[in-house]
């Protein structure tokens, strides 16, 4: 049993996790560099100052890729790599780099899967207001362009912002990650209104100036509400949680999605908010919903939900002892089944895994190898939901594990591995671990090589239909 003939198979970084910096390179600064200065905002004082130094040994990285047989590499640009200064003078020493990135991945036959933030903004554009900033969508669809007019003769696949969940929920209004500010609600929900801008304004300008016809989708994430049975009733439940507003936090996919993909902002969700909702016109609306050709979905866990006698959706507590990976995400494989089928049924549009992955206790064998069977084992469970989604009628476009190397984890430092290949920070030694291999003989079969799922429940291929 095997994934589409066409299934992409990748895996994927982002710029300030893994590049690094060197001298003369002409980076700009982060609001991410800005936030590691601070004493006692990441683990161990840490920081993405040298992280894989990627920029430097990036034709290597390229090569084991290659030697891992993906078929997709999906990496972020910086854009202060490209603007320092977040707009104005473009440094030609960043959009350099780019370039040599996307000759290496397309010489060794590998499609760069490009996008443009993964959540470095530029703390010059931060210290002018940010995405609070009413100019801010604009800043970001002319860097949209000066990346466009560079790459575009050779990238097809744009992925507009990642996870905007994450850079505006724990970046602006809990403080846990960069910039660390602590928004009240109705700023956060301006901010995020400027962020949705910012995509919808980035797609037309893909659209109207790639050189090759592109290909636009952008990646949300969150965790992912489950049936707790294949009962219809516990099915609808999550379905319910999983288009559910809460009225004190901006983690949920309905505020996301409703305007990027329908239009509008649920009406649950105008609800939920209240007075906090800013304002917005029919216009704005018409920008934020720009036609996509796939939904990226960064999916890693999940809880179970269910219908009780009384009609009310009841959160299942996990088991006492429950499967946990290393940074304590619980490991619910059907998240991989259930994200892609509640997505795409009020979304209809066709899906992508943009990530997935664990952390796990990685370290060198005395062997002198990597042993990681719990990343392997993660895999081949989540992969097999994957491809139970597909059989439920989802169409799946693709799946990047994440993350090809060990890297800065943000607040976390580097004390989680979720890679592929094992980095050794202190000598930048690149070595593969078990998960690497297995995971090269899952592409070459085309997840034929995955165990055979138990067999689908009665009526499953009409899921995405009810």
């Amino acid at each position: 049993m095997t994934f589409p003939a066409k299934f992409l198979w990748g895996a994927a970084t982002s710029a300030y996790q893994i590049e690094g910096r060197a001298p003369g390179d002409g980076l700009g600064s982060s609001v991410w560099d800005e936030f590691c200065a601070r004493p006692g905002r990441v683990q161990g004082g840490e920081s993405g100052a040298v992280a894989c130094d990627h920029y430097r040994r990036f034709a290597a990285d390229v090569q084991l890729m290659r030697d891992l047989g993906l078929q997709a590499y999906r990496f972020s640009v910086a854009w202060p790599r490209v603007l320092p200064a977040g707009r104005g003078a473009v440094n030609s020493a960043g959009l350099a780099f780019y370039d040599r990135l996307v000759d290496a991945l397309l010489a060794a036959r590998i499609e760069p899967w490009l996008t443009l933030f993964h959540w470095d903004y530029p703390l010059a554009l931060y210290r002018e207001g940010g995405w609070l900033h009413p100019d801010s969508p604009r800043w970001f669809a002319d860097y949209t362009r000066v990346v466009v007019d560079r790459l575009s003769d050779r990238v097809r696949h744009w992925i507009t912002l990642n996870e905007p969940q994450c850079f505006i929920g724990l970046g602006h209004q809990t403080g846990l990650h960069a910039p660390g500010d602590k928004l009240p609600l109705d700023r956060t929900l301006l901010a995020a209104h400027h962020v949705l801008l910012a995509h919808g304004l980035a797609v037309q300008t893909i659209r109207a100036h790639a050189k090759l016809p592109p290909v636009v989708g952008w990646s949300p994430t969150g965790e992912v509400p489950l049936p707790a049975t294949e009962a219809p009733e516990d099915v609808g439940a999550a379905r319910e949680v999983y288009w559910h507003v809460a009225p004190d936090s901006v983690w949920n996919m309905a505020w996301w999605l409703g305007p990027a993909v329908l239009g509008a902002y649920p009406e649950q969700g105008l609800r939920a908010y209240g007075a906090a909702v800013p304002r917005f016109t029919d216009a704005e609306m018409r920008t934020i919903s720009q036609p996509l050709d796939f939904l990226g979905l960064n999916i890693y866990h999940g809880y179970a939900c269910r219908r009780s006698g009384a009609g009310a959706v009841e959160i299942v507590p996990p088991t006492p002892g429950h499967a946990q990976t290393h940074n304590h995400w619980r490991v619910a494989p059907a998240a991989l089944r259930w994200g892609p089928v509640f997505a795409h049924e009020r979304c209809g549009l066709p899906v992508v895994i943009t990530e997935n992955g664990m952390a796990a206790h990685d370290s060198v064998s005395l062997d002198g190898a990597v042993h990681d069977p719990q990343r392997i084992d993660f895999l081949a469970r989540y992969l097999g939901q994957l491809r139970q989604a597909v059989a439920d009628g989802v169409p799946v476009l693709g799946y990047f594990a994440w993350s090809l190397l060990d890297n800065f984890e943000w607040a976390e430092g580097y004390r989680f591995r979720f890679g592929l290949v094992h980095v050794d920070f202190a000598t930048q030694r690149r070595l593969p671990k078990d998960s690497a291999r297995w995971y090269r003989e899952c592409i070459r079969s085309n997840g034929a090589s995955l165990p055979l799922p138990d067999p689908a429940p009665a009526g499953s291929a009409d899921l995405v239909r009810s």
